[in-house]
């Protein structure tokens, strides 16, 4: 696959695709976190470098092949093959970062991406100008595309789990890797066919340029990830303000039964299992919104709510879906001997912890369910949450 190849721009190329996957990953796992307008920036720059990530890998990757003499790439399809894979991939992360991210959804949305990874990879090959024409195997067409969609499923669950640390490092070397793959699998199947003098016709006086020229705009897009990427590991000390403040904003309004629930003369800012705090009624359900209304599900059924902007997202064991009560109401309406606010945007069901383990300065929990899922446990609730679980005098947790 890689004979004739240079090594060295083979290897730039996996990192650099690496590099733009986590920067625009770790851009993307901050989108939940973040209200207003900043939703929207942060999906933007995601998904540019993410793009760029994709693009930059894939000129990287034809500076290392084996071209043949006096080879220039047109232009226009160059740029319209950038642009197809910024619209496929800004479309793809709007797709799974609105609504609930069902198999389905994030499915339809793999697809769509995988596609137009491979849609980008074949029209810039077809930019390529010379004395030749280009063939493709068909079975290594198919299976570029198939290695394009199973690496954009692979990326978007990246995107959907907000890893952080080692795991998004892990989940941006194994994106690098896959989509490089995609490449060298699409360029084993690509073969040259030379023409004779009357044939080499295909520029049509379009504007086209250099390998030189090509490898300027690369490394200037090299630099831009690399900045990119040192920018995304500043820590965003903004954030717990943020938070703070969007606790303190008045809560949109709920249905009648819940406002009862909630004119109940108990404190609601009195954190769970605060003591010196009189007999809580804890409210038997909470109110989930859909597009045909607001439901109900049992407190039981609950495994973890999470702080999204003014609302929350109440994790059944099988999805998320959207609560109208803020993280401090919900806090101040569960009941405290089941529920622990183990994280500023998190409250965790005790009694559904299926795992936990330290990670970092942290810890996290795992719960159980249909689709279990991953809660991180804030430093300063670690103690709290091992006596909780029974691991007081356990040395790690």
């Amino acid at each position: 696959m890689f004979e004739g190849h240079d090594p060295y721009l083979v290897a730039l190329s996996v990192a650099i695709a690496s590099l733009g996957g986590y920067t625009g990953f770790a851009l993307a796992a901050r989108i939940r976190n973040t209200p207003g307008v900043s939703n929207r920036l942060l999906l933007a720059g995601a998904a540019a470098f993410l793009a760029v990530g994709i693009w930059t890998m894939h000129f990287v990757g034809m500076l290392a092949a084996p071209l043949p003499p006096d080879t220039v790439y047109l232009v226009l399809p160059t740029i319209i093959s950038f642009l197809i894979c910024a619209l496929v991939v800004g479309i793809s992360l709007f797709f799974v970062s609105i609504g609930e991210p069902s198999l389905k959804r994030v499915a339809s949305s793999a697809v769509l991406l995988g596609v137009g990874i491979a849609s980008m990879h074949y029209v810039g090959i077809h930019g390529l100008a010379g004395p030749f024409a280009i063939a493709h195997d068909r079975t290594m067409v198919l299976l570029s595309v198939l290695v394009a969609v199973v690496t954009a499923y692979g990326g978007l669950r990246a995107f959907l789990a907000q890893q952080e640390g080692v795991r998004l490092i892990v989940s941006a070397i194994a994106f690098g890797v896959a989509v490089s793959g995609m490449h060298y699998t699409a360029m084993l199947g690509m073969h040259f066919e030379p023409l004779t003098g009357s044939g080499h016709q295909h520029l049509g006086g379009g504007l086209a340029a250099s390998q030189q020229i090509l490898s300027i705009v690369v490394a200037v897009l090299c630099f831009v990830i690399a900045a990119g990427f040192l920018l995304s590991l500043v820590p965003d000390r903004r954030q717990p303000a943020a938070a703070a403040t969007m606790d303190t904003i008045s809560s949109p309004i709920v249905p009648e039964p819940v406002a009862q629930a909630a004119a109940s003369p108990r404190p609601m800012s009195a954190p769970l299992g605060g003591l010196g705090q009189p007999p809580r009624a804890p409210v038997p359900r909470l109110p989930v919104e859909s597009a045909d209304g607001t439901h109900f599900i049992d407190t039981a059924d609950v495994r973890s709510v999470r702080a999204d902007a003014h609302y929350t997202r109440v994790h059944d064991g099988t999805r998320e879906r959207m609560c109208p009560w803020s993280i401090s109401e919900a806090e101040a309406q569960l009941d405290p001997s089941l529920f622990l606010r183990v994280h500023r945007s998190h409250i965790v069901a005790i009694p559904h912890v299926a795992l936990v383990r330290k990670e970092g300065d942290g810890a996290v929990l795992e719960l159980d369910g249909p689709s279990p899922h991953r809660v991180p446990v804030s430093r300063a609730k670690i103690a709290e949450v091992k006596a909780r679980l029974g691991l007081v005098n356990r040395r790690h947790a």
